[in-house]
């Protein structure tokens, strides 16, 4: 099935969830989240602010900041995410796309300082490739460190799909 394809096909199931079903399965993603072994590990922790019904990442906030984690989130600047501290839910705001973002004056981590990048997605396989909303954001910002086993994609258990390739 062609990229678009799937992606017409993800968004419309996902966008049909009822509030009650992504609460209950956003919970269950985030449980696995939590149980991984480099969740336990890493210092710093990505995470993002959910739109459209994505996963929630609001226990995994909540548990990396418990654990003493510093926890980021991203910004678009220009056509790349810049990965910004936030400490207080105080520091996001919604930006013009309507997605929540750190703060202008919050603390700067270059994606190589953070151990763990939970992202979102709009489908997923067992290959670790990712589908998005197309414009490639993560991808352009995040190439560089392919390979490394530091991302995680976080989604509903039907956004996990054959390999496309």
């Amino acid at each position: 099935m062609p990229k678009r394809d799937l992606r017409r096909l993800m968004l419309e199931r996902r966008n049909s969830l009822a509030p009650s079903e992504c609460l209950s399965a956003g919970r269950r993603a985030q449980q696995h989240g939590l149980a991984l072994a480099a969740f336990a590990a890493a210092r710093t922790i990505a995470l993002y602010a959910p739109i459209r019904n994505e996963v929630a990442t609001g226990m995994l906030h909540d548990a990396a900041l418990a654990a003493g984690k510093r926890v980021v989130f991203p910004a678009m600047v220009a056509d790349l995410l810049e990965f910004r501290v936030v400490r207080v839910p105080e520091d996001l705001v919604c930006s013009r796309f309507g997605i929540c973002e750190p703060l202008p004056g919050c603390p700067v981590i270059a994606p190589e300082e953070i151990d763990l990048f939970f992202i979102p997605g709009v489908a997923f396989d067992s290959a670790g490739l990712r589908v998005g909303y197309g414009k490639g954001f993560y991808d352009k910002t995040l190439h560089r460190l392919e390979g490394q086993g530091r991302l995680v994609g976080l989604c509903y258990d039907f956004q996990l799909v054959q390999p496309w390739t």
